[in-house]
Parts: C-alpha cells; structure tokens; sequence
C-alpha cells in the first residue's frame, strides 16, 4: 500500500479519517499521527516554483538548476533542525558519501531527493523567506507573494 497522508483540522474530518480507516482491509499496517505538521500548501507550492521560473530568466541557471540549489541550501539545513528522524537519514546516507555536485544532482530529477514535499506549512514559510532574502538580497526580481494570495510575503492569506 502507498502512504497516504490525511490532514484533520475538524472533528468532522476526524470522523471522515476513522470511516476510511476501517474500510481499509489489508492488515497489518501501521499508522502514524504527528500533531500540528500540516503539509505545505499548495499556494506555497506554487510560489517556490514561480519564483524558480523568476530565477531562471534573470539568471543563469535553469528553473531545476535553481530548485536543486534551495533544496540543498536551504530545505536540507530547516529539515535536519526540526527532524531527528531526517537528521539521522540524511547524515547517514547522503552527507558523508557525496560531495557538492551529486548533492546537488540528487535534489533533482531522476532522484528528486524529497526536501519541500515533506515540509509542513511552517517550514515551508521559512524555506520562501531564506529563498526571497538570499535572492532579493543579490538582486533579483522575485513575484510579489501576494499575487498566490499570500500575505506578509509567505503567511496564508486569512
């Protein structure tokens, strides 16, 4: 069975998750639940990648070029702070055995190392505000967050 993820913001979607749960037949599985990690946006999602296609025709690299490195320098340092569990993956497969270059080609297609998919919300938020100061601050023209409805650069929109 693939993972499936399920945020429950209401007592509502509470009683929607334990309905599909015990409709679920394939036995054993295990289940998870982490409190407060709401996935990142799609809002959010979409900004990081208007701003790669920014970084891209003002810039020198490619739009994927871009996304391997704010995977790298700024995804892979928020995630290593926040999750043990990452921390201890990332330094024992990735850290010690590449050097700059395959890093960098791991955060990327065909690996595609998962950096922003598995960020939640706020981690996110921090992620845009370490891309949009590193980039505004070496000039480049980044989409005004509220153009994706996100206000005070990256919060949600209220």
């Amino acid at each position: 069975m693939k993972t499936i993820t399920r945020t429950v913001k209401t007592a509502a979607e509470m009683l929607k998750l334990c309905q599909f749960l015990q409709q679920l037949t394939k036995y054993p599985m295990t289940v998870t639940i982490k409190s407060g990690s709401e996935p990142r946006s799609n809002k959010q999602n979409r900004l990081f990648w208007q701003w790669m296609n920014d970084l891209e025709a003002q810039g020198d690299q490619t739009a994927q070029e871009y996304r391997a490195y704010c995977k790298l320098h700024f995804g892979i340092p928020i995630l290593r702070a926040e999750s043990p569990e990452f921390r201890e993956q990332y330094d024992r497969l990735i850290r010690p055995r590449f050097d700059y270059t395959e890093k960098l080609a791991l955060m990327v297609e065909p690996h595609d190392y998962p950096v922003t998919r598995i960020m939640t919300v706020k981690q996110e938020k921090l992620m845009l505000d370490k891309i949009w100061n590193h980039f505004t601050g070496l000039g480049f023209q980044l989409t005004d967050p509220e153009a994706f409805g996100i206000e005070q650069r990256y919060g949600e929109a209220a």
